[in-house]
């Protein structure tokens, strides 16, 4: 089989795709034939040994995919070779064929297609992780999600509004803020060009956000604290930007308000059952039409490290989705 492989940490232009024997599924596992990959920025930080995972060398990035179990380890009873699964693998997901472990894969309900499949679990089971569990929006609150227009800030947008609240997402071009709008953002800020505090302070007459959705860090995260209504909630849920921020500890004194960290990995794996019906929340908002996973571009297996430099330089849009198939194309 075909795989893209990290044979030494450096840059998405590092990666070299190779031929590589079969993975064979051990007990507990499923061998999963890829359909379709969703690229998301762990992929960039762990080829660059950046991650808080350390994988043995070399290995494929790629941790979220869709495709067909192909073979079963021992002791699998479900699911069974032939089904349409997705799955949250880690890594190993930029090749013709995966392993998983058969407790983490998720049926592929009828209609929803791979590559919609692949885009589907990281975004949204991060976001409601964040919104719900942690962050505990309730209808008629003020949210802000930063760094909206990617996989996970869209996720949010939509889930945002499935709660009830008013959601105000921020990103840095007209482009991405247009997008946002399309997934429902009442308001929007363009933190390139616009103070993010005043103009954030004029959405909520003075009275603030009450749950700030940040996977950016760098920059904008203090200003979006500050921002924070009396009570408010301050999610932590990645660094796109790269900068990790140093918080000046007396804001969160004198607004009274929450900084909560958001491990969405570690709870899927602490809390199966939870996780578990969360997805079935999930998958049942989808069949509503209520959330869709914005795929702006599909590329080929071969052009997959051109697909990771576009994330690295935050020039995605929504996600982006590598297909193994020859035929896949920039849409």
């Amino acid at each position: 089989m075909r795989a893209l492989l990290c044979k030494e940490f450096g840059p998405p232009e590092s990666l070299v795709l190779e031929e590589v024997p079969d993975p064979a599924p051990a007990a507990g596992q499923v061998l999963i034939a890829v359909e379709a990959c969703a690229l998301n920025f762990p992929d960039v930080l762990v080829i660059q040994d950046k991650y808080q995972f350390k994988p043995q060398l070399p290995f494929s990035p790629g941790g979220e995919v869709a495709g067909t179990v192909e073979a079963v380890g021992e002791g699998v009873a479900a699911p069974s070779v032939g089904d349409r699964v997705l799955a949250s693998t880690g890594w190993g997901g930029l090749a013709d064929k995966v392993v998983a472990a058969a407790a983490s894969t998720v049926p592929v309900p009828d209609g929803m297609d791979f590559v919609t499949a692949s885009a589907f679990l990281y975004a949204y089971g991060t976001s409601q992780h964040a919104l719900v569990d942690r962050g505990h929006l309730k209808p008629g609150e003020t949210l802000l999600v930063l760094g909206a227009a990617g996989g996970v800030g869209l996720a949010a947008v939509e889930i945002g509004r499935v709660l009830g609240a008013r959601v105000i997402a921020a990103a840095s071009s007209e482009e991405k803020l247009e997008l946002c709008r399309q997934a429902g953002a009442d308001s929007t800020v363009n933190y390139e060009t616009e103070d993010l505090r005043a103009r954030l302070k004029e959405l909520t007459d003075g009275h603030g956000v009450d749950v700030v959705y940040d996977p950016v860090g760098g920059p904008y995260s203090e200003p979006a604290l500050r921002s924070c209504a009396w009570e408010g909630r301050f999610l932590v849920i990645g660094f796109a930007a790269g900068d990790i921020p140093r918080i000046p500890l007396n804001l969160p004194l004198l607004k009274g308000c929450d900084i909560v960290g958001v491990f969405w990995g570690a709870f899927a794996g602490r809390e199966p059952d939870r996780h578990r019906a969360n997805i079935e929340e999930l998958m049942g908002w989808w069949r509503e039409g209520r959330i869709r996973p914005r795929v702006t571009a599909t590329y080929p297996l071969e052009r997959a490290a051109e697909a990771l430099s576009e994330l690295a330089e935050r020039r995605a849009l929504g996600k982006i989705v590598v297909v193994p198939a020859k035929d896949a194309r920039d849409e």
